[in-house]
Parts: C-alpha cells; sequence; structure tokens
C-alpha cells in the first residue's frame, strides 16, 4: 500500500480539505491511503471519517515562524518514526514550504506542492508568505494546481508555458450534486422557505471571500425582491462581524447563517442562486458544485473564467455598484427551470470517478520510479 502524506490547515469543511475528502473517498484503500499532518490542533469535521477509513492524522507544532526549528524537529521524528512515506503533497500555499523544506531534508523522493490560490493573502503573514514563495520550487520536485491562474501565482508563467505542472481538477460527485426537484422542495419545507427567492453562499467568513460586499448586494437584491433570502453556509473568524453587518443594513432576519453543515449537496438544491464574490480564488470547489446543480451562478471577475462550466456561470466586476450586482442577479435567476447537467461537467473533466482513478496511477507511477529521477514533473506521466 502506498501511504501519501498531505499537509494542511486542518480537517475541517473547507475548500481544499472538501476536495481532498471527495477524492480520499474514490480510492481504493487498499492501493492508496491518505494521511494528514495538521498545522492546526483544532478538531476536524472529517477526523472520524478519516479515522475510520484507516486514515492517520498528525499534528505538527503550527506555521509560527518561531516554531520553524521546532517544526522541523518533529518532521525528523514523523519521517524516522514511518520510514513508509515517500510521498508528500502539500497544500498549505506558500507557508507549505516548512513542510516541503523538511521533508526534502529528510530524503523523502517525491514533495509535491498543490498551488489552490491565485493569490496570496495580504496580511500580517504576507513577508513571511512571500519568503516562503521564493524557496517552494527549491525543496518541492512536483508542481501540481487546480488551474492555470493558481499555478501562474506560485509557479510563474514559464512553469506553465513549458507545461511542467499537473493539474488535478476539483471534481465532485456529479450525480450527488444534479439538481433534484424533491430534495429542492424537501429543504425550502424543512426550513418554512417555499416561497422565497434564495440567495446561497458556500465560504468560510475571511476578508478573500468578501461576505461584505455579498451583505451590501443582497440588501439591494431585497430591494427589487422583497421575498429573498440570504443563506450562508460556513463558519470562520469574521462571522459575527457580517452578522452585525446584516442587521445593521436591517437585513439581518432575513439573513440565515447556518454554519459548517453535512447536507451542502442539498442546500444547492434549495437555492435559487448562486453568488460568489470573491476577492480571489483559485478555482473554487463551490463554483463546480453550483454549476452541477444547474444553478444560475454570479462570481466575481477576480475568479479565473476556468471555473466556467456551464452557460449559467457569469462573471461581474467587482467595481460595479452592489445595486448594479443586485439587478443582475435578480433579472439572471427569477424564473429559470433547471434541470439535470451531470453529463457537462463529467465531460468538462470534474467527474470524481474518473479524476480519483487518475489520481491513484500518478501515485502509483511516483512509487514504481526510484529516487535518483527526483525532479520536476515529467509530461510524461500524463
Amino acid at each position: 500500500m502506498i501511504r501519501v502524506l498531505h499537509c494542511i490547515s486542518n480537517l475541517d469543511r473547507a475548500g481544499i480539505e472538501t476536495m481532498l475528502m471527495n477524492y480520499y473517498r474514490h480510492m481504493d484503500h487498499e492501493k492508496v491511503q491518505f494521511d494528514f499532518l495538521c498545522n492546526k490542533t483544532k478538531p476536524g469535521s472529517y477526523d472520524k471519517e478519516v479515522l475510520e477509513a484507516g486514515g492517520r492524522i498528525y499534528h505538527t507544532p503550527g506555521l509560527n515562524p518561531l516554531k520553524f526549528f521546532q517544526y522541523q524537529k518533529y518532521m525528523s521524528e514523523l519521517f524516522r518514526r514511518h520510514p513508509e512515506y515517500r510521498i508528500i503533497h502539500v497544500h498549505n500555499g506558500a507557508l507549505g514550504v516548512y513542510a516541503l523544506y523538511g521533508a526534502k531534508k529528510n530524503g523523502i523522493p517525491w514533495r509535491i506542492f498543490h498551488a489552490h490560490g491565485a493569490s496570496i493573502a495580504f496580511d500580517l503573514k504576507w513577508p513571511l508568505k512571500m519568503l516562503c514563495k521564493t524557496q517552494l520550487k527549491r525543496n518541492c520536485n512536483l508542481y501540481w494546481t487546480c488551474g492555470e491562474k493558481a499555478a501562474e501565482c506560485y509557479f510563474g508563467k514559464r512553469i506553465v508555458r513549458q507545461k511542467k505542472c499537473l493539474t488535478i481538477r476539483n471534481a465532485i460527485d456529479t450525480k450527488r450534486f444534479s439538481f433534484s426537484p424533491e430534495i429542492r422542495e424537501k429543504i425550502r419545507r424543512q426550513m418554512g422557505l417555499e416561497e422565497a427567492f434564495i440567495i446561497g453562499h458556500i465560504g468560510r467568513f475571511m476578508a478573500q471571500k468578501n461576505h461584505d460586499f455579498l451583505i451590501d448586494i443582497f440588501r439591494e437584491i431585497r430591494r427589487i425582491e422583497p421575498k429573498a433570502v440570504l443563506v450562508l453556509l460556513g463558519d470562520g473568524e469574521l462571522q459575527e462581524k457580517i452578522r452585525k453587518k446584516a442587521r445593521s443594513l436591517a437585513v439581518g432576519h432575513c439573513t440565515l447563517m447556518m454554519g459548517n453543515v453535512d447536507n451542502a449537496w442539498e442546500w444547492y438544491q434549495a437555492f435559487d442562486a448562486f453568488v460568489l464574490p470573491s476577492v480571489w480564488e483559485g478555482l473554487p470547489v463551490v463554483g463546480i458544485e453550483a454549476q452541477a446543480a444547474d444553478l444560475p451562478c454570479f462570481f466575481s471577475d477576480s475568479i479565473t473564467e476556468e471555473v466556467k462550466i456551464t452557460e449559467n456561470a457569469a462573471f461581474i466586476s467587482l467595481k460595479k455598484k452592489p445595486e448594479e450586482w443586485a439587478k443582475i442577479i435578480v433579472q439572471g435567476a427569477k424564473g429559470r427551470s433547471r434541470k439535470d447537467v451531470s453529463g457537462t461537467i463529467a465531460g468538462a473533466g470534474y467527474d470524481i470517478g474518473i479524476e480519483a482513478r487518475k489520481l491513484q496511477k500518478y501515485y502509483e507511477s511516483l512509487e514504481k520510479r526510484s529516487s535518483h529521477e527526483n525532479r520536476n514533473f515529467d509530461p510524461s506521466l500524463h
């Protein structure tokens, strides 16, 4: 059995983790097993599922720069105790260099950096992240990405032009997310929203997702459509701030914050429109899921157009005012009928059953290759 060590924040319901769990559920665990190296000690929503499937969960000292040497000591001890690891797959953005450096130092032959974001958030850790970014290509030897924009962000345009990146699509269970009028009716009835015009959003409450602007948009939607309701799935550090803003704009009573849920696929059925006004994204899994449910999707123009699979996806400039967003959303979503578009999603390369088999073959190919072939990704593996 091949054991792949995935480096993440923790196993909560977030975009990267959800993508990994989609792949994990469709792997042959007798051939490939996922283990998780978490940089946060907070328990995750997927912990139990991973452990029951035979996966392991480790917790590092964290990505505090003052703990760098403690982190490296931990990595050395981990690899000493577990010599079976030959592949490490890192998803932590630029700070993932902590794990990559430790893996290289300890002779791990295959060190994958997986680019997910198309920008690096400007926050207190920004200088550290930019420094770490300069060290990525020195410490990884396989360049993987969710899309072209994310690859350009972390590896540069030259690497992309030379086709040295492997694209791993943010694939989903297309049948699970396909439109179901029965599930739509069930959720709306349970929530007492049978007559509502539901604007849906799924994402962690953080600056990147731009909830602040979303609330402004929703206030304008309410002025056009009095039966509009905003449903927000997810949690995060800015949740209370957004709750207070909704109240201050007199839309708190029609803004439902549901937290992390284990039935997001059902909520997509209940929505009438999906809105993602993010400041930046790589290639968001939620954008694929929403289109699989045949929802009218309204993305900010900061999101890569690679996410567009169906004709129901529209991009709106963040320079436009909230009232302009509101008019486009209401006009584009009201009175639309929906259908099963799972074939379209699968045809675009986002069917998890197909993509998981490909990923398993990549891991198996790496395991077979000797460690002296340790180099940047070889397109022949395609």
